[in-house]
């Protein structure tokens, strides 16, 4: 247990770190001119996804490959089944047309993307399976492209990416900086250390603490943005980040992973990816079963069932 507390007391660190840090950054980088809705596609859209990345990077210093995997897949899942399904419930998400036709597509298109490249061996017919450093500068490409459409989107004002930059003095800006780097630094370490020799303690893979406790915790940011957004009626941010954040997931969090070392992906996986397409997929559907283009309160409640299935299954069977 006292593994397991100290796990969950490294989210602390590591989410605030990446709120100062990402302050810090866009305050410095408006002193220097750079456009708002460049920090907002750049600075602002990392610190979403900095918890997750910070945990993979040492994750995969240290060989960890089961947590790499798993907090990608599961923070993927648990973005579209519980942070989505939660904002339906409260509000009924209406969803954007660039949104369907293409950010949900895409978002399929890179979890199938997983698939097919973390599958060598039934494939290929090689000895091991699993994303190469190959397949993560594939995948940072894909992230260079879904930058530039954004940016496209941003110009012809189809993308409310103009986010409000607070300023701070450019030393107190500099120390944000610095203190959100050495908390997430140390939040993401305690985080893997800890989870392992939870893992160890229980005798259970990495695998089913990284899709749980890790992945759950890693996506609080999104879950407090999506949430507040439902409450206030702004539809368009619930959904917009929750799809956002799973392609930045996908593109820059694992294909830096993979870059830094080679990800193994065992066969168990693969029941993981399949639920990682079909939440997308069964996204994409319920925007055309509802009331217009909208994610209606009862598929939001099937999204949640879904998932809380689904870690029921994680727990009980591992």
């Amino acid at each position: 247990m006292i593994n397991l507390l100290a796990t969950l007391i490294g989210f602390i660190p590591l989410i605030y770190g990446a709120d100062i840090l990402v302050d810090g950054a866009s305050s410095l980088a408006k002193r220097y001119n750079i456009p708002n809705i460049v920090i907002g596609l750049t600075i602002v859209a990392f610190g979403t996804s900095a918890p997750e990345f910070i945990v993979n990077f040492f994750a995969s210093l240290s060989g960890n490959t089961g947590i790499v995997l798993g907090n990608v897949l599961g923070s993927n899942i648990v973005n579209i089944m519980g942070i989505l399904g939660v904002s339906a419930v409260i509000y009924p998400l209406a969803v954007k047309s660039n949104t369907t036709w293409i950010e949900i597509p895409l978002s399929l298109l890179a979890a199938v993307a997983i698939l097919v490249m973390g599958n060598d061996i039934f494939i290929d017919n090689a000895a091991w399976s699993g994303l190469s450093r190959i397949d993560g500068i594939v995948l940072l490409m894909f992230m260079i492209i879904f930058l530039s459409y954004n940016v496209t989107l941003a110009r012809a004002g189809n993308l409310d990416a103009d986010t409000d930059i607070k300023e701070y003095p450019p030393r107190k800006a500099l120390l944000m900086l610095l203190a959100g780097l050495l908390l997430l630094s140390g939040g993401g370490r305690a985080i893997v250390f800890f989870a392992t020799r939870f893992a160890r303690d229980l005798g259970i893979s990495e695998r089913v603490i990284a899709l749980t406790v890790i992945s759950i915790g890693t996506s609080l940011p999104e879950l407090a943005t999506s949430v507040v957004a439902a409450m206030k009626k702004r539809v368009d941010i619930a959904i917009g980040n929750v799809v956002g954040s799973n392609l930045f997931n996908t593109f820059f969090v694992l294909g830096s992973s993979a870059v830094i070392a080679p990800v193994t992906v065992p066969a168990l996986s693969n029941l993981d990816m399949g639920l990682n397409i079909a939440a997308s997929a069964l996204l994409f559907i319920f925007v055309f079963t509802g009331k217009g283009r909208a994610i209606e309160r009862w598929e939001g409640a099937i999204f949640c069932a879904l998932y809380v299935s689904y870690l029921a299954s994680l727990v009980f069977w591992g």
